[in-house]
């Protein structure tokens, strides 16, 4: 036969016409066989095993366990290479014992060359019959999650080229793999590891699936793999205390907060991080939150590089609204959305505004999510006033805070007033915290845009209706956050927005339920996270009020807010006047025994966004 014919040619007959020279020393040691003989070897042995015949199959499993046997890593690499020719000769059931072994096979033992003989014995299991598919893959995906020895050694030059080495060629296989067989990528996702560990391992994994969602396989299954990003994420960043947060004795506001803990002058553009923010420390968590943001952030900027930023900012929006949105105390995942729309502010940053705004103005619309259609709506707010108010990257600004707060399409102010004229006489807070969310989210973002929004006659026209919103019977004055409400009501009586009076007096504010502080996108709290997101943020000194900011003569104001910058008075210290000072006016304060107290407790970095920080 033609196998005879070419073993003939090679000088090696004998070892087809008499099988029992094999027996006389161990033939894969041969070192005078060649590529061609080896194969028909292998196969002839992996033939015998059906007849009965095991000392040469045996020879061949004792050697492919030889993986850490420097003696014999040539015989091993012949070995691998015949058996990719021969992958059409193996049973599942006689070659069991062989095809476990090459399953459990690890590219971390092995030199370059004899990884590269594995995988492309591997490929040819997975794509010849099919039948091996899932158990290579699965071998492969394994590999996502190193042993622990290379975890503790990456810091070593030698271990970090290994890992790349390796990982290279997994991913190469399983595009070859993807391109050869159509339904491999859907059976890789299902195999991807839950994982439950911390560090160096978690990252790995994650650079892992962004490379896959990178390749072939993005295409079709990005969202799921954008999905296991965000839920790593998201896990992690549950796992920081608030205890590992410094705290002090000192209760500012949140604008002045902000201010004083301000440190842009001591360093670089595009470095600025609030005091106290979150560090490694030695924790693990943290430094690795803050590794896997800005791989995550890295990939962002390689799928605008390739053209496909649109595409990957549905998915990944659809993963943000799965797992963050409706999170309470969430600190940095959530920048992963602002990043990506600060790389395409005209397409990806309008549709972010427009799909918190959509969730918002269809908040009776059926939801299948497990948690409080009211907490949905209410996140939703509070993302677009925090991402309004603090997209330094936002194009045309007042054309969007338009769109989002005016408009017909959107018309939150018409929305608000058109609460108010429809609601019943139930004025309990619970009942309308749809309605106080969407105040909020005006006030705030007013708050940091009131004076180019006044500028455009138009547009001041259109906020005529906030007047009556305000002095409504549902009171949201009392409902919102009293720092937003006291900057915004300076701001509106300075810009003459409308005339600021005693009827916006309001007092005894604990008697209501007030709602939550949280302006999800407050200053980054991860230095090297922070370090892309800072030069796209705008920080609350960069804000031009309606008022003179260098202006301290406020004795005769009816507006006076917590910590003015210039007091220097040594009453500062003394809480009853620091209360005082937050009022609407000094003859009024909102603030009781009760609420004197939790402000003396909480900590400056998270008041008064209990979560995440604000300066």
């Amino acid at each position: 036969n033609l196998g005879q014919v070419a073993a003939q040619r090679m000088g090696a007959a004998e070892v087809l016409t008499d099988p029992s020279s094999l027996y006389e020393s161990n033939y894969m040691g041969k070192g005078d066989l060649s590529d061609t003989d080896m194969v028909i070897t292998v196969r002839n042995t992996l033939a015998s095993v059906q007849n009965g015949e095991s000392y040469r199959y045996d020879e061949l499993v004792k050697t492919m366990q030889a993986t850490k046997n420097s003696d014999l890593e040539a015989q091993l690499v012949t070995a691998l290479k015949a058996l990719s020719a021969s992958v059409a000769y193996l049973d599942i059931i006689h070659h069991e014992k062989l095809l476990c072994l090459v399953f459990r096979m690890s590219l971390w033992d092995l030199k370059p060359h004899v990884m590269d003989a594995l995988v492309a014995l591997l490929i040819s299991l997975a794509v010849t019959t099919g039948k091996y598919l899932d158990p290579c893959l699965n071998m492969l995906v394994r590999h996502f999650l190193p042993p622990d020895w290379v975890v503790k050694r990456l810091s070593q030059h030698r271990v970090m080229k290994q890992k790349m080495e390796v990982l290279s060629r997994v991913h190469e296989a399983l595009l070859k793999i993807c391109i050869l067989f159509p339904r491999a990528p859907s059976r890789i996702l299902d195999m991807l590891p839950k994982i439950n560990k911390k560090g160096q391992v978690v990252e790995i994994f994650v650079e892992n699936l962004l490379k896959l969602e990178n390749s072939l396989m993005g295409q079709d299954d990005g969202s799921k793999i954008f999905m296991m990003v965000m839920e790593r994420l998201r896990d992690m960043d549950l796992e920081i205390d608030w205890d590992y947060i410094p705290q002090d004795d000192s209760s500012r506001g949140m604008f002045d907060m902000e201010l004083e803990d301000e440190v842009e002058d001591n360093m670089k553009e595009g470095d600025e991080l609030p005091v106290g923010s979150l560090t490694s420390d030695g924790n693990v968590v943290f430094e690795s939150l803050d590794k896997l943001m800005v791989l995550s952030f890295d990939h962002l900027e390689s799928c605008k590089l390739d053209g496909r930023l649109d595409q990957v900012f549905e998915k990944l929006f659809e993963a943000f609204e799965k797992f963050i949105l409706d999170i309470d105390k969430i600190k940095v995942s959530q920048f992963l959305m602002f990043y990506a729309c600060s790389l395409d502010p005209e397409n990806c940053g309008v549709k972010f505004a427009s799909k918190l705004m959509d969730i918002f103005l269809f908040s009776n619309k059926p939801t299948t999510r497990q948690v409080s259609p009211s907490l949905l709506w209410m996140s939703a707010m509070a993302y677009l006033a925090s991402y309004l108010a603090r997209g330094k990257f936002l194009p045309s600004v007042t054309t969007l805070i338009q769109l989002c707060l005016l408009s017909k399409n959107f018309r939150l102010v018409d929305e608000c007033a058109d609460y108010c004229r429809t609601c019943n006489d139930d004025i309990n807070s619970d009942a309308n915290q749809i309605f106080y969310s969407g105040c909020q989210a005006i006030m705030y973002v007013l708050c940091f845009r009131m004076r180019s929004i006044l500028a455009v006659p138009c547009f001041r026209s259109e906020l005529i209706p906030l007047e009556s919103i305000l002095m409504h019977k549902l009171n949201p004055l009392k409902e919102c956050l009293p720092w937003v409400v006291a900057e915004f009501l300076k701001q509106a009586k300075a810009g003459g927005l409308f005339v600021v009076s005693d009827s916006f007096i309001f007092d005894k504010l604990l008697e209501s339920k007030r709602l939550d502080a949280f302006f999800p996108f407050d200053p980054c709290l991860l230095k090297s996270s922070n370090s892309f997101i800072s030069r796209n943020f705008i920080y609350w000194s960069m804000v031009r009020p309606t008022y003179d900011k260098d202006d301290d003569d406020e004795e005769d104001a009816e507006i006076i807010v917590n910590g003015d910058e210039e007091s220097g008075e040594e009453e500062e210290d003394d809480v009853d006047h620091v209360i005082d000072k937050m009022s609407i006016t000094p003859k009024h304060s909102f603030m009781n025994e009760m609420e004197r107290d939790r402000l003396l407790k909480m900590s400056s970095l998270i008041r008064p966004s209990i979560s995440p920080q604000s300066f």
